[in-house]
């Protein structure tokens, strides 16, 4: 399966990128696997890389139930609770976008995702620079603002006070996405800045493709 790149002038170039990233919105992108899945309604999964323990079983239960609703979700897929979500979310039937802090030239791909590319249900995605084969943070915080941008909506278990994830929640707010979180106490600085709290028995995703 070969890298497609896809540039402004491109009529499947999402729009939403200069809609919310404005000069920030890359010249091209580089895409592998199924690029219709680029038009589905997709909701973003984010995580702080050190989340409570509480929050990561809810949170393990509500993606449970997003698996098996098949929709759509997009993500870095970094941190832990992120690469447990990706973990969980190959298992299901659903679409998924990976985005890479990272190019794609060079990439080799996990085995873990092979099974999925090949049935037409994965999607990775990159804008850097054919030559940037290895991520750094500024790279993953720029990263993260393509995921936000490209999201219907967003799904943030934990975001730590004062730290990165924070301030793209607040981004992404500002923006008039719809983030959702964890009901949970340790979440009053996400809910405080306009997040909707979720539980394990709620469907908050967007509607899947049929």
């Amino acid at each position: 399966m070969s890298i497609s790149r896809l540039t402004e002038t491109d009529p499947d170039y999402p729009g939403v990128l200069r809609l919310y990233l404005k000069e920030d919105a890359p010249l091209s992108i580089t895409a592998l696997g199924n690029r219709k899945i680029l038009g589905y309604p997709k909701l973003a999964l984010f995580c702080s890389g050190r989340c409570p323990q509480n929050l990561i079983m809810q949170t393990h239960a509500l993606l449970q139930n997003l698996t098996e609703s098949n929709s759509t979700v997009i993500g870095g897929f970094h941190s832990p609770v992120e690469r447990e979500g990706l973990s969980t979310l190959l298992r299901g039937e659903g679409p998924i976008v990976v985005c890479p802090a990272r190019s794609l030239v060079k990439m080799r791909v996990p085995k873990e995702w092979r099974a999925a590319l090949e049935e037409g249900r994965l999607l990775v995605l990159s804008f850097f620079p054919d030559h940037r084969h290895r991520s750094d943070i500024q790279m993953a915080l720029r990263r993260n603002r393509f995921v936000a941008a490209l999201a219907d909506r967003i799904f943030m278990p934990y975001a730590a006070p004062g730290s990165k994830t924070e301030e793209l929640c607040k981004e992404i707010v500002s923006w008039g996405k719809t983030l959702y979180t964890v009901a949970d106490n340790a979440n009053n600085n996400l809910l405080t800045l306009g997040a909707a709290p979720v539980t394990a028995d709620q469907d908050f995703w967007p509607h899947p493709v049929r």
